[in-house]
Order: structure tokens, then C-alpha cells, then sequence
């Protein structure tokens, strides 16, 4: 394989096929069927290396996320509208919203970061969930439990057992968004693979799901906090 192209990650998984992701932050996941060779991992990224320079440079030359000050007046996602941050002189615990303003006290400002992923990730569970079981009861889906995690670079995940993950950052993006996430991983629980017949299932269901998953490759830096 080429010096100049670096694989950080492989992911051995039941697949068919060998898969190169470019994640947000440029690096390389290589995900392939089990017991792959690794000169068979090295040639394939080797085909293909035009493409995976293309796409890290494209990565490099596009605006990153903005560090947050937690100022007044500062702006943060939410279901994809901003709104802003108003500072409080009283004792309050942790981060709050109302009316569609982020209250946090002064006393809170060394913490303000660990306030707002603890905020949103109780906001997570509550949205994820209840689209989850909306979807699941609308098409026959059965799952076994959620987790909320931190992931930088991956959305969702499936279990073999039925568990599905998301991340808290998904509950910065737009609620048709999340939806195209978790009809991604419902889907998952019933068929383990990327195939064909894998995105036929996502598109009976969301027909316009290309569009939600496009928004999602082009936005998707933006959805977090301090760049991180």
C-alpha cells in the first residue's frame, strides 16, 4: 500500500464486501467481511486511493466547527434551530431551557461544557426513544435497549442482539434527520448488512431518505460542541 495513504481503523464485520469510510475528521475506517487478508485490505485501498485523497482534502478545506465561549447571547443546536445562552446571577442546577432560551448561572460556568452534554443527553434519550418505538410500532420492529453515547464519528449502531446506540450529537441535527437515523438502525435488526436489498428496506420506508442522509454528510462536523 502507498505511505502517503494510513489506515486508522478496520472494522471485521458480517458484510459481503470491503467498505472505505471517510469519518468527519478525515481519518480512514476500512470495514470488511471477516478473516479479510490484509493484502487484500492494502490493494483495495490502493485502487482507491485517488478517491480517499479526494475526500481528505475536501475535509480539510471545509469551515470547522466554531469554539463556543458559553457567553450571553451565544447560539446552540437543538433539534436543528439555534437558540441562545442567557446567564444567570441565581444558584440553579446544571443547564435548563425554557422558552426556548438556555438558562445557566454563573456559578456554572467552569462546568459549562459538561452541562450542555449532560443536558443533551437526556434530551437524546427521550427524543431517540420515542421515535424508536414510533417507528418499531409502525413497522413491525423489534428491539432490545438504547444507548446514548458520546461517538464523534458514527451516528448509530445495531447490535447483533438488537441493542441500538446513538449518539447525543444526533440530537442537534433536524428531527427528520433523526428519523432517517432511526429508521438506518431498525432496519439493522433485521438486516445485518449493507446490501441492496438493505437500502430497498430504508427506502420503502423513508423515501426520501438520500436527502436526509446527504444533509447529514455535509452538516454533520457541525453537530457538536466546542469542535469536539
Amino acid at each position: 500500500m502507498s505511505a502517503s495513504i494510513n489506515i486508522d481503523r478496520i472494522i471485521y464485520s458480517h458484510r459481503s464486501t470491503i467498505a472505505l469510510i471517510i469519518q468527519p475528521d478525515g481519518t480512514l475506517t476500512v470495514r470488511v467481511p471477516p478473516r479479510t487478508p490484509e493484502s487484500q485490505i492494502r490493494e483495495f485501498v490502493e485502487g482507491h486511493a485517488n478517491w480517499i485523497h479526494k475526500k481528505q482534502l475536501q475535509i480539510q478545506a471545509a469551515p470547522t466547527p466554531p469554539l463556543k465561549n458559553y457567553h450571553a447571547g451565544e447560539l446552540f443546536l437543538f433539534l436543528g434551530k439555534e437558540y441562545p445562552l442567557k446567564l444567570v446571577s441565581h444558584s440553579q442546577t446544571g443547564l435548563i431551557m425554557r422558552e426556548n432560551i438556555f438558562y445557566l448561572s454563573h456559578a456554572n460556568l467552569p462546568s459549562a461544557r459538561e452541562s450542555f452534554i449532560h443536558w443533551y443527553k437526556a434530551q437524546a434519550r427521550e427524543v431517540i426513544s420515542g421515535r424508536v418505538s414510533l417507528y418499531a410500532q409502525m413497522n413491525g420492529f423489534a428491539w432490545q435497549k438504547i444507548r446514548i453515547s458520546s461517538a464523534r464519528t458514527r451516528w448509530g449502531s445495531c447490535s447483533a442482539a438488537g441493542n441500538l446506540s446513538f449518539t447525543w450529537r444526533l440530537v442537534l441535527a433536524p428531527l427528520e434527520v433523526i428519523d432517517y437515523v432511526v429508521i438506518h438502525e431498525l432496519v439493522h435488526t433485521t438486516i445485518k448488512n449493507h446490501s441492496t436489498r438493505f437500502w430497498q428496506r430504508v427506502a420503502e420506508l423513508m423515501p426520501d431518505y438520500k436527502k436526509r442522509l446527504t444533509w447529514l454528510k455535509k452538516n454533520g462536523r457541525f453537530l457538536t460542541i466546542d469542535g469536539r
